[in-house]
């Protein structure tokens, strides 16, 4: 049997918790952990026709990448479509579970979709988040440093971008008094002993900590681990906002222009006047991204592709970069599809169904 649990884990696994903005509110929204899943319907948003959906299709979990329950509720009675959505959902026994900024940040996520549809080379997060990095420090006998490393290596430590097993390792002299209640695996109760130990050091996702942990005081043959652990400012390069890369051959604005609009399969793009005759370089940010344009343009790009531009937004382009404004829904409607495809090589018990309702709530007349 497959939990609400299980797949919740397996979805923070390819977007932890952890890294969704302050104001967001990924995550389990309505239902129980511990309900057993008959179906998942997976959907850019969630209204009160997806949960229709999802009951004529079976289906007690929604997979949705925008968040229901955003600004938080103080009242559930009936009076907007957020709470309408809601109150179905519990009548139906239909879980709701968001994934949300926190897929926009990692790898393979929203704005890696958006480059590999636009046919992106050599990509990298355009703006990688800080204050995500703990760097651990552990002292051991020199004979069992390697072995406490391999199962530190295991649990997710020692990864810098396409590099594993990454450590930094020295010798010195350590010292210690065992006291009266102590069980020593080196030296004797009530005698000072000094020891030649490894001090070493290795990086690892912040979210990780307790399982890292757990891993140090398996392994660690002391009764007392010597360890410590340090938050880093360091900007994590698998992580943040927005992503930039080159097309395998540039292309002429009037060209790349039809080629957005045909990859990403939308009716209409809003743009700035082209800045350069050809295009290679781009970055992409799905949904609303306006924050990401200097960054953009200090690192190079010729166009922005992004939504919700305002007016007075687009004079920001200055000449330097195109502005591509393709609408909010269309920049993130595949979601679905990588979400789906995400978990079905996981399970196959139960039905995996891709929303067939259009949710967006923009029309264009063209």
């Amino acid at each position: 049997m497959t939990y609400i649990k299980d797949i919740a884990a397996e979805l923070e696994r390819l977007a932890p918790i952890s890294y969704q903005e302050g104001y967001d509110n990924a995550g389990l929204l309505v239902g129980s952990p511990q309900t057993e899943v008959n179906g998942i319907l997976f959907t850019l948003d969630v209204t009160e026709e997806i949960v229709a959906e999802a009951i004529e299709k079976k289906c007690n979990l929604i997979v949705a990448h925008h968040p229901i329950v955003f600004k938080g509720l103080k009242k559930l009675n009936g009076k907007n479509y957020v709470e309408r959505t809601v109150i179905k959902a519990i009548k139906n026994d239909i879980a709701i579970y968001a994934i949300h900024t926190n897929l926009d940040h990692v790898k393979h996520g929203v704005n890696w979709k958006i480059a590999e549809l636009l046919g992106l080379r050599n990509l990298k997060v355009l703006l990688p988040k800080k204050q995500l990095l703990t760097k651990l420090t552990f002292f051991s006998p020199v004979e069992n440093t390697q072995a406490i490393l391999r199962k530190l290596f295991e649990a997710g430590a020692g990864k810098i971008g396409d590099y594993s097993n990454c450590s930094f390792q020295t010798s010195g002299t350590g010292s210690f008094l065992p006291g009266e209640n102590a069980n020593p695996t080196l030296g004797d109760v009530g005698r000072l002993e000094v020891v030649t130990e490894h001090r070493a050091e290795v990086m690892f996702p912040s979210y990780l900590e307790s399982k890292i942990l757990a891993a140090l005081k398996t392994a660690h043959p002391y009764e007392e681990v010597a360890y410590y652990l340090t938050l880093l400012e360091n900007e994590n390069q698998e992580v943040g906002a927005g992503a930039i890369g080159e097309l395998a051959q540039p292309m002429r604005s009037e060209d790349f222009l039809r080629h957005l609009k045909g990859q990403m399969q939308v009716s209409v793009v809003k743009y700035t006047e082209p800045a350069f005759d050809y295009i290679e370089r781009i970055a992409v940010c799905g949904g609303a991204g306006s924050f990401l344009l200097p960054e953009a343009i200090c690192q190079g790009a010729q166009v922005f592709v992004s939504a919700d531009y305002k007016y007075h937004e687009f004079f920001d382009a200055e000449g330097k970069i195109m502005i591509c404004d393709i609408g909010h829904y269309e920049s993130e409607v595949f979601t679905k599809i990588l979400l789906h495809k995400h978990l079905s090589g996981k399970f196959s018990n139960f039905a995996l169904c891709l929303s067939e309702v259009n949710t967006n709530p923009v029309r264009y007349f063209v």
